[in-house]
């Protein structure tokens, strides 16, 4: 694998657009160190509108400063970790983070005693406090919420604990292969093993890993119960109903969208019995087990694709957004917004992230698969709703939503593969490609509404005062595993412990999102491919909005209402109309 300073120059992300060297990021270290110190001046004195006004423009001040240092050091370290140099600014990025939020968190207290705010030249920040003041009922007396925050360390305990044991403690026994060959098991590696066409590999896999969560059931049954009560301690000291009412009401996102959700796709389960009969049909298996739900049910496109050949695939299939959106793509493949290959030291995966006042970078690690192609797309969705945020408003409305956030790269994904499906002749790559997409399907809408159906009972049950148990906590995943999947596969027992390795689990209610963003994305991507009128500029609208709206009501723009099912409903009937798609090709002579 190529060093670092390997890399060509064109093929690296030009982080020069943050600060043209090291010593400038210095500086403005400097300068934000000065702005906090400065942001102290205000404290007591909010009820005067011309000093309430000059610590909210303080205030952005340092949160344009604060991103510009964590994202530059940041993406220097992901870039290169072997790179000491980065590694020491990514450790003062992160010392600088607590003590932004040391020095601004009496900010918002403050806030809350002001009786009203009525200043034209506040009018700027209606959203930002509004959104303040919309806590208010859930604020408590200085004396309670201090003592509060002092436990909120507390909150993270079962977390911390989870995670050290999951990513730094558990081990695995190697698998075998049908050859008799032993292979190392990890988290890493688990996926592409369940990916492999070696059935006695994934098998392997699958029993191995299992047989290790099964070992440690009762401890990580008691660091789950442990967090959900945690969770619900602090929604009931503010005053909610519930932890569910808690978190739903932090993103101003309505109850009835999460039970909306569940209850949808419960009327559509059948759909998915259908598609996992297909898939045991096409796999030729007389028993379809949980390690077959993975495997591809045609073998992979081996050709390859290079960069450039994707960035122009990439163009053609988002040609349906209109050219002002290919011309801001043409601008991040031109600019050097991208770090497009591996190198010894740089993250693995792909993200796309920036800050305010800069273009948003990509991490790619390029690999001339298709899939690499529908990452690029997927990533450059992020960026450019990113760009389009921040263009369109000013620092504190510009951070979209986690609910909203996957709404722009799914949309390119689903126009993508749309425009492959469209130009090809070929049967096994049009196999291959409707397999790809009702894989998103099955593991987003489905598997994510799966998980948030676990998370909702398993809350309520420590509302209504339950103890959480591993016999309790496995019979509960069993039997969701059964009613998502239907009866043409067998629902192996080690099955019942895949809920203790969701670390998304010690975020509660956060895995919900994915499904309903991704039916948010294929309801858009929808009406642009029917060429409903008006829809690209409404969307775009959306792409701006950033959260100077709630999200259900940027969604509202595009004609998409998440507080009722329809959304919902037309992605899963599109979801059928694949999986038909599909077993007419199968069937075709």
């Amino acid at each position: 694998m190529i060093t670092r300073q390997e890399q060509k120059i064109e093929n690296t992300w030009k982080l020069e657009d943050i600060y043209s060297d090291d010593s400038q990021f210095e500086k403005e270290y400097e300068l934000l160190e000065k702005e906090l110190d400065h942001f102290q001046n205000y404290k007591g004195k909010l009820e005067q509108n011309r000093i309430l006004l000059e610590a909210l423009q303080a205030y952005e001040t340092i949160n344009y400063y604060f991103g510009r240092i964590y994202v530059y050091a940041n993406q220097r370290n992901h870039q290169d970790a072997t790179n000491s140099t980065y590694q020491n600014l990514s450790g003062k990025a992160q010392l600088m983070a607590v003590k932004v939020s040391q020095k601004t968190s009496w900010f918002e207290v403050e806030i809350l005693k002001l009786d009203s705010i009525d200043h034209p030249e506040l009018k700027k920040y209606h959203r930002f406090l509004e959104m303040i003041f919309r806590r208010k009922e859930h604020v408590l007396d200085e004396k309670t919420e201090a003592l509060l925050a002092r436990a909120s360390d507390l909150s993270n305990t079962a977390d911390s604990i989870y995670s050290m044991f999951n990513d730094a403690d558990l081990q695995f026994e190697d698998c075998m292969d049908e050859m008799g060959n032993p292979h190392p098991l990890t988290h890493g590696n688990y996926i592409s093993y369940m990916e492999s066409k070696d059935r006695t590999l994934r098998k392997s896999a699958f029993e191995k890993l299992y047989k290790e969560y099964e070992q440690f059931n009762h401890s990580l049954s008691a660091m789950y119960y442990a967090n959900c009560k945690q969770a619900l301690f602090f929604s009931k000291e503010h005053l909610y109903n519930s932890t569910l009412e808690c978190e739903l009401f932090s993103n101003e996102i309505p109850l009835e969208v999460y039970d909306n959700l569940i209850q949808t796709v419960h009327d559509h389960l059948n759909t998915m019995y259908e598609y996992v009969q297909l898939r045991k049909e096409i796999l030729g298996y007389e028993s379809l087990h949980m390690y077959d739900l993975y495997v591809p049910l045609t073998p992979s496109i081996n050709k390859k694709y290079t960069f450039e050949q994707a960035k122009e695939i990439v163009k053609e299939g988002l040609k349906p957004l209109g050219q002002d959106y290919i011309n801001l793509l043409e601008e991040g493949f031109n600019n050097r917004w991208i770090d497009v290959y591996e190198n010894k030291g740089k993250r693995t995966g792909a993200y796309s992230w920036g800050c305010y006042g800069c273009h948003p970078f990509v991490l790619l690690n390029y690999n001339e698969t298709l899939n690499d192609v529908f990452t690029l797309a997927h990533e450059m969705g992020h960026a450019l709703h990113t760009y389009y945020s921040n263009s369109s408003q000013f620092i504190l409305d510009s951070d979209y939503r986690i609910f909203v956030a996957e709404v722009a790269s799914t949309c390119n994904e689903s126009l993508l593969i749309q425009y492959l499906l469209k130009n090809t002749e070929d049967k096994e790559e049009k196999i291959y490609l409707l397999n790809y997409l009702l894989d998103q399907f099955k593991s987003t809408m489905y598997r994510q509404t799966m998980f948030a159906e676990f998370e909702k009972i398993t809350h309520d049950l420590v509302n209504q005062n339950e103890v959480l148990t591993s016999d309790t906590l496995n019979q509960i995943y069993y039997d969701l595993n059964k009613k998502y999947y239907g009866d043409a596969i067998f629902i192996d027992s080690q099955i019942q412990y895949e809920w203790s390795r969701i670390p998304h689990f010690y975020t509660p209610f956060y895995v919900y999102q994915y499904a309903t963003s991704f039916a948010a994305a294929i309801a858009i991507s929808t009406k642009i491919l029917n060429q409903e009128e008006g829809i690209v500029d409404k969307y775009k609208t959306f792409l701006k909005g950033g959260c100077s709206k709630d999200p259900i009501s940027l969604l509202k723009q595009c004609g998409i209402d998440m507080s009722k099912p329809d959304a919902i409903e037309q992605s899963l009937e599109v979801f059928k109309q694949y999986v038909h798609q599909l077993e007419e090709l199968i069937h075709e002579n």
